[in-house]
């Protein structure tokens, strides 16, 4: 028989006890039938500041501002909130934490792009550039060839690259993340030649930063001997 302690059924007397029947439901929480519980498992009380006084200060009105100041102060519940979230979490993280999980995986925020676009129009009213809230204007020169991904872009690519460290290589599985990373773009999978090489293909065309993407961050898997090649349409 397995005795577990209980402050509050130590206080039973022994016939009390012989007529209680312990039971764990589902939950996880000691009950005993006949008698209340005292502990629930599972259950993290905050810590009351306000404990620590003893009695004969417990009405004092200084000394409990000085502690529960005390308590503001050093509490650090508001820091690891937003530790998780800003730093900890993929799903939340922002800015520097993304750019931590990036470093982790083994991609890079920032990307060299052969042509970045501009608003403005590229020819015929039919034919227009891209629109206001898409790309910036143009400032009369190419100032630099380097693109640094939003979150939400880098978001993506940290988790694609993430499958890619622990993928098997399989066409599944490439296919799989191509479908992370351009699902929203358009139609995009491997062929595998059974000649140790393989092809990329993409039925649409990539725009600068997806070419960037494909070709220089990594995030596609090239298994060992096997030559790869990339097909846009």
């Amino acid at each position: 028989m397995t005795t577990v302690y209980n402050p509050a059924i130590s206080e039973l007397s022994v016939s009390e006890f012989s007529t209680a029947t312990p039971t764990i439901p589902a939950n996880g929480s000691l009950t005993l039938t006949g008698y209340a519980p005292s502990l629930t498992s599972g259950t993290v009380p905050t810590f009351g500041y306000l404990d620590t006084v003893i009695s004969q200060y417990a009405n004092s009105p200084i000394i409990l501002q000085l502690i529960e100041n005390f308590y503001d102060y050093v509490d650090q519940t508001a820091n690891m909130d937003a530790f998780y979230n800003l730093i900890w979490n993929v799903d939340t993280a922002q800015g520097i934490g993304l750019d931590i999980w990036g470093r982790i995986v083994g991609v890079n925020r920032v990307l060299k792009v052969a042509d970045i676009p501009f608003f403005g129009f590229t020819g015929p009213v039919t034919d227009s550039g891209d629109s206001f809230n898409v790309d910036p204007f143009f400032s009369g020169t190419i100032l630099t060839s380097n693109y640094a991904l939003t979150d939400d872009a880098f978001r993506q690519l940290i988790y694609a690259k993430a499958l890619t460290n622990i993928s098997d290589g399989s066409t599944k599985s490439i296919n799989q993340i191509l479908i992370n990373l351009f699902g929203d773009s358009g139609n995009a999978y491997v062929v595998d030649n059974n000649n140790m090489s393989l092809v990329y293909w993409f039925t649409f065309t990539p725009t600068p930063v997806q070419q960037a993407i494909i070709q220089q961050s990594g995030a596609l898997p090239k298994p060992t001997g096997v030559a790869v090649t990339f097909h846009f349409s």
